[in-house]
């Protein structure tokens, strides 16, 4: 489905097979707009990614269907919208995101893209609408969060969501470690952790995950939706297994991306209880990224979240020498998660508003 009124077109973007293919131009071009529109916002680069790198998480997927357009203005390339639809038995949910270049704002792109995100939605059946956006720090009426942790500016961003609906259910946190810096405190923690944890080991691999890990690395994964905090925001809960980490694995390697998964493990039943994940693209140069992180419930108050997070990363700073530093996010609402990061020395460099709409 595409739409074309007066100088705009929302097209249906085409996934091709590789880069190189002849169709490959038009989501090329979308990873490049994508990566500029987050260069406005954040004012860095370190939230770009290649092509190359992209194209695996559009590939068919039998978790999800992914359907996104690209924004063309007058013939030129302005922006994206897109919308994830969960294919877990009963979901009710969508994930949905507009991302538009400034100097195309105020021009009824973002009004046209939602409401085909919107028809979209309701033709799959879906009635929970939810979506991410940063919000820049600026003066003025701020919005709080129902958690009672965090706000974010009343910008046009939130203008955007109120008006159609939209309510703001959570605040999310971007933080960055300097790997450049001092690893003391990184050191002093990892040694205090090692103390409290006597019952546990470090494993450490990267993909492909090794068999005797694919278990129960799948079953940390199943529960980062159900056992991180998530305020009003639904999530399906997933299932994972050896199949879907294999597929999860690819993302990675198919991209030359690589992927350092940190895990402890109970050493009398040889159950994997805590894990954590550090990224980083092709170009080792390029900013790292944390991205999952949990502890189970069964095993908390042993300190094994700081273990999982210093070991992965005093790993790291002999596997990827020369990335500057580490991006990660967290609900403001995750103190035991926050209070490990800025002990660690994470800073936050940005904000995020959750929001959520029940379709009727």
């Amino acid at each position: 489905m595409s739409i074309t009124t007066t100088g705009l077109e929302l097209r249906p973007l085409i996934i091709p097979s590789s880069i190189d293919a002849a169709d490959a131009h038009d989501f090329v071009t979308m990873v490049d707009v994508r990566n500029r529109v987050y260069e406005e916002i954040s004012g860095h680069a370190d939230e770009s990614v290649t092509a190359a790198e992209l194209l695996p998480h559009y590939q068919p997927d039998p978790d999800e269907l992914r359907f996104m357009w690209l924004a063309i203005l007058d013939g030129e390339f302005v922006g994206r919208a897109g919308i994830d639809i969960p294919q877990h038995e009963g979901s009710k949910n969508a994930f949905w995101q507009i991302e538009l270049l400034r100097k195309s704002w105020g021009q009824g792109i973002g009004a046209a893209a939602y409401d085909l995100i919107e028809q979209t939605a309701r033709e799959h059946g879906r009635t929970v609408l939810q979506s991410w956006a940063s919000h820049p720090a600026s003066d003025g009426p701020h919005i709080d969060a129902p958690t009672g942790f965090g706000s974010i500016p009343d910008d046009r961003a939130a203008h955007f969501y109120r008006r159609r609906g939209y309510t703001l259910e959570q605040v999310e946190r971007n933080s960055a470690f300097d790997l450049t810096g001092s690893w003391d405190e990184v050191e002093r923690l990892h040694a205090e952790a090692l103390e409290a944890s006597r019952d546990y080991r470090v494993v450490q691999w990267s993909p492909p995950t090794p068999p005797e890990f694919a278990e129960g690395y799948a079953w940390m994964k199943s529960r980062m939706n159900t056992d991180a905090p998530s305020a009003e925001m639904e999530f399906d809960e997933e299932v994972w297994d050896a199949a879907r980490i294999a597929r999860h694995d690819a993302l990675y390697t198919d991209a030359e991306r690589f992927l350092l998964v940190t895990a402890a493990q109970h050493i009398e039943t040889g159950e994997l209880c805590a894990f954590n994940e550090l990224v980083v693209g092709k170009d080792r140069t390029e900013a790292s990224h944390q991205e999952d992180t949990l502890v189970l419930k069964d095993h908390r108050g042993h300190k094994l979240g700081t273990l999982v997070k210093c070991a992965g990363l005093l790993s790291w700073r002999d596997l990827v020498p020369d990335s500057r530093r580490v991006l990660t996010y967290n609900a403001e609402e995750n103190r035991p998660m926050l209070d490990i990061n800025e002990a660690i020395g994470f800073a936050p460099i940005a904000y995020g508003g959750a929001w959520k709409k029940v379709l009727t």
